[in-house]
C-alpha cells in the first residue's frame, strides 16, 4: 500500500473511532453501569448530554485551528487526544468523574469532521466517491460500538471497552504523524512564508450563488439530521412493536430448547435493525458514484423523493411491509449523507474549508442532540404514526430547497499562488 492509500485508510479509521468513542458509553450504560452504579439508564444518560453537544460545538474552533494551523496535525491532535480521554474514562470512579471525560471525549472527538472531510475533498479528485467511502467506515463505527463494547464488557469488564480501544487510537495517532509528517512541516512553512498572500476577491455573480448554496446547505443539513437521528435512533424500538410476529418466527424456527422467549425475539429485532442499517449504509457509496458523475442536484432530488415516498407509506404497516418500506426510507436517508459534504468540498475556498465544514456539523450535531426529545414527545402523544408523516413533510421541505439548487456548480474563486 503506497503512502497517499495509507493516508485514506486513515483518515477512514478516524472516521470510525470519532463514531465509536461517542457510543462506547451507550452500551456501558446499559449493561453495567447501571447495575454497578446503581443509577436508571436514564439518569446515566444524563451525564453523556454535555458531550454530545461539545462533539458539536467545539467543531468550530477545530476547524478554524486547522485552517489557520494545520490539518494533518490536527488529525495527529484527534487520534491521540481522544484515545487519552477515553482511557481516562475507563479509570472513573463516580458518574461525575465519567460526565467530564464524555466531555473531553466530545470535544476532541469534534475535530473529526470539519478536518478529516476537509482534508478528504482537498486532497483527492473524485470527491463524493471518497466522501462516501468515509461516510461508510463512520456508519461502521456507530454499528460496531454496541458489539465490541459488549464483547469487552463479557471479557474484561466495561473499564476495557475503554481503555484498549484508547490505547489503539494513541497508536494510531503515532503512525498518521510518522506518515504525514514531512508534510506538515512543509505546510506550516509554507504558511508562514505566504501568510500576507490572500486570495482575489470573488465575482459578484459567484457571491450570489455562494450565498443560495451556502442557504440550501445549512437548511437542509439541519431538517437532515432530524430525519437521520429520528430514523436510527427510533428504528429498533419501531421493529420492536411492529415486526413481532416475524421476528417470533424466526426465533421459533431457530430455537434449540423447544421456547423461543422473549431474549430470541429481542435478537431478531437487533438484527433486524442491523441490517436495515448495513444494506441501506451502502446507498452511500451508490450516491457517491452518482455525484461524481451527475453532480449534487439531481441526486439530492432523488432521495428527497424516496423518502417522502417511503415515509409517506410507513403509517399503519406492520410485519413485511414495514420492513420493506424501512428498507426504503433508510435507503433515502443513508443515501443523502454525503451530499453536503460533496457540495461543500465543491464550493468552499480551499483556506476556509475547515471552518465551513465546522458550521456545517455545529448545524447538524445540535440539532441531532435536540431531535430526541422531540421525538419522544412525538412518540408518546401521538405514536410512530405521526412520527412517520412528519417526517415525509421533513422531506418535501428537502425536496423544494434542493430544487433551488443551480443546475450546474460554479468554480471556486482561486487561491493566491504560492511565493
Amino acid at each position: 500500500m503506497n503512502r497517499d492509500s495509507s493516508h485514506f485508510l486513515l483518515l477512514n479509521v478516524g472516521h470510525f473511532f470519532d463514531h465509536f468513542f461517542t457510543l462506547i458509553f451507550a452500551t456501558v450504560a446499559a449493561l453495567a453501569l447501571s447495575r454497578e452504579w446503581g443509577l436508571g439508564y436514564a439518569e446515566l444518560l444524563g451525564y453523556a448530554t454535555p458531550g454530545f453537544f461539545a462533539f458539536g460545538l467545539f467543531a468550530l474552533p477545530a476547524g478554524w485551528l486547522a485552517d489557520r494551523w494545520n490539518r494533518d496535525g490536527m488529525m495527529v491532535v484527534f487520534f491521540v487526544a481522544i484515545g487519552l480521554s477515553s482511557m481516562v474514562a475507563g479509570f472513573a470512579r463516580t458518574p461525575l468523574q465519567m460526565g467530564m471525560a464524555l466531555f473531553v471525549i466530545g470535544m476532541f472527538g469534534a475535530i473529526y469532521h470539519p478536518v478529516g472531510l476537509a482534508i478528504v475533498t482537498s486532497t483527492w479528485k473524485n470527491t463524493g466517491m471518497r466522501i462516501a467511502v468515509n461516510g461508510v467506515w463512520g456508519n461502521l463505527g456507530v454499528a460496531s460500538a454496541a458489539l465490541v463494547t459488549g464483547y469487552f464488557i463479557d471479557h474484561g469488564g466495561w473499564r476495557a471497552a475503554f481503555v484498549i480501544p484508547g490505547a489503539v487510537s494513541m497508536a494510531i495517532g503515532v503512525a498518521y504523524a510518522w506518515l504525514r509528517w514531512p508534510q506538515v512541516v512543509a505546510a506550516v512553512a509554507r504558511r508562514a512564508v505566504n501568510s500576507a498572500d490572500s486570495a482575489p476577491p470573488p465575482s459578484a455573480d459567484y457571491k450570489a450563488v455562494l450565498i443560495r448554496v451556502s442557504a440550501i446547505v445549512f437548511v437542509t443539513a439541519a431538517i437532515s439530521s432530524i430525519v437521520f437521528q429520528s430514523t436510527t435512533f427510533a428504528l429498533p424500538k419501531i421493529f420492536d412493536e411492529r415486526l413481532q410476529g416475524i421476528a417470533a418466527a424466526m426465533a421459533d424456527a431457530w430455537k434449540t430448547d423447544g421456547n423461543a422467549g422473549q431474549g430470541e425475539v429481542a435478537t431478531m429485532v437487533g438484527m433486524f435493525a442491523f441490517l436495515v442499517f448495513a444494506v441501506a449504509s451502502l446507498a452511500q457509496l451508490v450516491a457517491g458514484k452518482l455525484l461524481d458523475r451527475f453532480g449534487p442536484r439531481s441526486i439530492f432530488m432523488s432521495a428527497a423523493v424516496i423518502q417522502v415516498a417511503f415515509f409517506a407509506a410507513m403509517p399503519g404497516l406492520h410485519e413485511g411491509m414495514a420492513l420493506a418500506v424501512a428498507f426504503g426510507f433508510m435507503l433515502g436517508a443513508f443515501g443523502q449523507v454525503p451530499i453536503n459534504d460533496f457540495l461543500i468540498g465543491k464550493m468552499a475556498s480551499g483556506q476556509y474549508r475547515a471552518r465551513i465544514y465546522a458550521v456545517r456539523y455545529v448545524v447538524s450535531f445540535t440539532v441531532l442532540a435536540a431531535t430526541l426529545p422531540f421525538v419522544a414527545v412525538v412518540y408518546d402523544n401521538w405514536g410512530f404514526d405521526t412520527l412517520f408523516r412528519l417526517l415525509a413533510l421533513a422531506a418535501l421541505i428537502i425536496l423544494a430547497a434542493v430544487a433551488c439548487l443551480p443546475r450546474v456548480l460554479p468554480t471556486p474563486a482561486p487561491l493566491a499562488a504560492p511565493a
